[in-house]
């Protein structure tokens, strides 16, 4: 539903029996039942963007009168099919068991993936009402603003525009302020509240965790396959806000007023340092990222906050298709070809295809190319991100998600696989998990280990096998399976292999 309609003003006697009102300082909300769980849907978090595009958003005004939540709200702007986009988007959603303000529960607020242009928290895979009944906590979910709208940066070529690099970070920190000043109203704990995040949401939280503007606001996080170990850096930032400015025609006057669905159209614009669709993220833009979050170590902002950091064993499987052409027609003679573009970093792609071949001589040329690109780019900045908290003696848990998907067996386990098991949510629309023990093994094991953290700053406890921190040189794993185990520096050949090839994060 569109954004007035909902933040429309319900009359008392509309209430349905069994619907609940949560009241916080900002305001009082009027949710719905979900199963045994009460639901607040489409709660504004943040005044309307869409009249001060590229500024900060600031917090709604407190009303007086009952506001109806009982509808999701819209998804941000973005070049994704999603339906119902608008730019006025600053929106969240809570799930509770009871909205008790004595209950005091552990709050777990999800940040999506999606990189930071795209996605939204609006399906069904990160419904919060599973997770809500099953860890007994308070589950919140929140969208904010993406792409250009979120992270074109400006501030270099326009005065007017000084934060615009970071915007949809400040929108996060503005929606963990709603939180601290309301939760209690919902059955939450304030001081007890944990970030978690798949992919691009991860990558938010990791930022987030050293930027002085959060502090205080979360007091553990999990990172679910998502990783920052430096920001786009103020250069490469103006040089992709010129890009964008040229495929538009534009000058950054002319952007505030703009249709938003031609600003969008500007993201087409070629990269100028990475090629491919222009890159947008959070920039280090010394006002409010000052430093970059894992480099040269692990931000000593972020270090007293207990993290779980974890990735999924074969996570380019869900980004290379292994029914496509390219995948099906592999062969010695291509692989080295092949897995060029896909590796991310500037390492010699016949010596890693012959290196793999002398250690692994029974694996495919399929099985090389999943494993190397894994390895070399989506795994490489977790294990940049726990080694360095090792390094710092702080506390840190490491996962990698093994559980095969039965549906999609050619998928094995891939990048976004690990987000229903630990919200419950297997088998919903978009999910291949299944819902066979399996599955349920392995979801209830995730799911005990996040709710432990938020509950009291550590996964373990009833329903997780002894998990121990992150630490060097033992880099003890958790192993997510069927049957989970903690395993050792499960993957240090190929971890060895790659840590001898600088790692840039792609965008900065």
């Amino acid at each position: 539903m569109g954004a007035g309609a909902a933040l429309a003003a319900l009359p008392s006697a509309a209430f349905a029996k069994g619907d609940q009102v949560a009241t916080g300082t900002t305001g009082r909300w009027q949710g719905k039942a979900d199963g045994a769980i009460q639901a607040f849907l489409g709660i504004r978090y943040g005044s309307d963007t869409s009249r001060s595009r590229f500024q900060t958003a600031t917090a709604p005004a407190r009303r007086r009168d009952t506001i109806r939540a009982t509808d999701f709200a819209v998804n941000c702007p973005q070049r994704s099919g999603l339906p119902n986009q608008a730019e006025d988007c600053l929106f969240l959603n809570v799930w509770t068991p009871q909205a008790n303000p004595n209950a005091r529960r552990p709050v777990m607020v999800y940040f999506h993936g999606g990189a930071y242009s795209n996605g939204t928290v609006i399906e069904p895979q990160v419904f919060g009402a599973t997770l809500a009944e099953k860890g007994d906590v308070v589950v919140v979910t929140v969208n904010h603003r993406l792409n250009a709208l979120g992270y074109l940066y400006l501030a270099r070529l326009d005065p007017r525009f000084p934060d615009s690099g970071n915007l949809g970070q400040l929108d996060l920190i503005l929606a963990l302020n709603w939180v601290r000043d309301n939760i209690i109203g919902f059955g939450g704990d304030p001081n007890r509240v944990m970030v978690f995040g798949q992919s691009g949401g991860g990558a938010k939280i990791a930022t987030l965790m050293g930027m002085p503007a959060a502090r205080g606001l979360f007091h553990s996080a999990a990172t679910m396959s998502g990783q920052q170990v430096t920001a786009s850096g103020p250069l490469n930032a103006t040089a992709r806000a010129r890009a964008v400015l040229a495929k538009l025609n534009a000058t950054p006057g002319d952007l505030p007023d703009m249709p938003v669905r031609r600003l969008i159209e500007g993201l087409s614009a070629e990269d100028p340092i990475l090629g491919g669709g222009v890159y947008m993220g959070p920039v280090l833009d010394m006002k409010w990222l000052t430093r970059h979050p894992f480099w040269p170590d692990a931000n000593p902002l972020g270090n007293g906050i207990p993290m779980i950091l974890g990735n999924t064993k074969d996570e380019t499987r869900a980004f290379v298709d292994p029914n496509s052409e390219a995948v099906r027609t592999l062969d010695w003679s291509n692989l080295a070809e092949r897995i060029t573009p896909q590796l991310k970093i500037d390492a010699h792609p016949e010596w890693v295809v012959a290196q793999y071949r002398r250690q692994f001589p029974d694996w495919s040329a399929q099985d090389i190319f999943y494993a190397a690109t894994t390895a070399g780019r989506s795994w490489r900045g977790q294990v940049i991100e726990a080694e360095e908290r090792a390094k710092a003696g702080v506390p840190g848990w490491v996962y990698q998600l093994d559980f095969q998907s039965p549906v999609a067996p050619e998928r094995g386990a891939a990048h976004t696989h690990d987000i229903p098991m630990v919200f419950g949510t297997i088998g919903a629309e978009g999910t291949v998990s299944g819902t066979g023990p399996g599955a349920q093994a392995v979801s209830a094991a995730m799911q005990r280990a996040f709710v432990n953290l938020a509950a009291k700053g550590d996964p373990n406890g009833a329903g997780v096998p002894d998990w121990p921190r992150h630490t060097l040189p033992e880099r003890a794993t958790m192993i997510f399976d069927t049957t989970s185990r903690v395993e050792n520096d499960p993957r240090e050949w190929q971890r060895e292999l790659f840590a001898g090839i600088p790692y840039i994060q792609p965008g900065s």
